[in-house]
This record gives structure tokens, C-alpha cells and sequence, in this order.
């Protein structure tokens, strides 16, 4: 009888470390960490990729990096810039838009970017959201209400 208690307790002990490691905030908030790595390396083709489709109606691949290209490597001369994102908010019923259908379930994480540029030091805070899209898969979005 002992040696099964031990590995009940193993096994539990193992599923909830499982758990931990997979949860959807914890995934959400890779994503997060995902994307504003491509973006501080200036590989916004592959930050664009995480975007979820509703941001993707806004910005075609092509526009979203001569965009983030012109704006943050033009305009500002940062090559690179680092980042924080702080903890997240779990949200039900959020909405990116007027207009649009809430998502069950959201998560809201407050990201501050650091740059060196021409212009000096500089910082720009954001709040992002990750939802699932359609497919299941994770994916970062703006919020667009006034």
C-alpha cells in the first residue's frame, strides 16, 4: 500500500507541475515574449506571423513591416530596443473593437519597450491582449476601442 501512495503522490505532483507549465497564461504570455523578441531583432515578418487575423485585416504582412521598419528603425534610428512585460490580467469578454464579438477569454499584459535611438532614450508602454484564434493558437492583439 505505501509504495502505491508514493506513486500517486509522484504522479499528482507531476501533473500539476504539467499543468503549471502549460497553462493558458503561461502560453499566452511566451507569446508575448515571442513576438516582442522578433520585434526587437527588426524581424517584424516573423512578429506579423503572431498576429491574430482580426489584426492581420488591418495590416498586410507587406505594410505591417515597412511600417514598423519606417517608424521604429527610420524615423527613431533604433536598431534594437528591449522590453518588460509585466504579469498578466486574465479578461472574459474582452473586445479589440466596437463592433466586434467579445472573446470568452483574453489575457492582458502591459509591455514597455526601451530604446536608444538618435533622438536618445525613449520608451513606449502598450497594453497587449493574446487570445485564441479559430484554430485554437495563441495570438497577440491591440486594443482599438475609443
Amino acid at each position: 500500500m505505501f509504495p502505491f501512495v508514493i506513486v500517486l503522490l509522484a504522479g499528482l505532483l507531476l501533473a500539476g507541475i504539467i499543468s503549471l507549465m502549460f497553462s493558458s497564461e503561461r502560453v499566452a504570455k511566451g507569446v508575448v515574449e515571442e513576438f516582442y523578441s522578433h520585434e526587437s531583432d527588426g524581424d517584424f515578418a516573423d512578429s506579423w506571423k503572431l498576429l491574430h487575423p482580426f489584426m492581420k485585416e488591418r495590416f498586410s504582412k507587406s505594410a505591417y513591416v515597412q511600417d514598423r521598419t519606417h517608424v521604429f528603425i527610420g524615423h527613431f534610428g533604433a536598431e534594437t530596443f528591449t522590453y518588460t512585460i509585466d504579469d498578466g490580467e486574465k479578461l472574459e469578454g474582452w473586445k479589440m473593437e466596437k463592433g466586434r464579438s467579445p472573446f470568452e477569454t483574453a489575457y492582458k499584459y502591459h509591455v514597455s519597450q526601451h530604446y536608444k535611438g538618435k533622438y536618445g532614450k525613449f520608451s513606449f508602454q502598450q497594453d497587449v491582449y493574446v487570445t485564441q484564434n479559430e484554430e485554437g493558437e495563441w495570438q497577440i492583439l491591440w486594443d482599438y476601442n475609443q
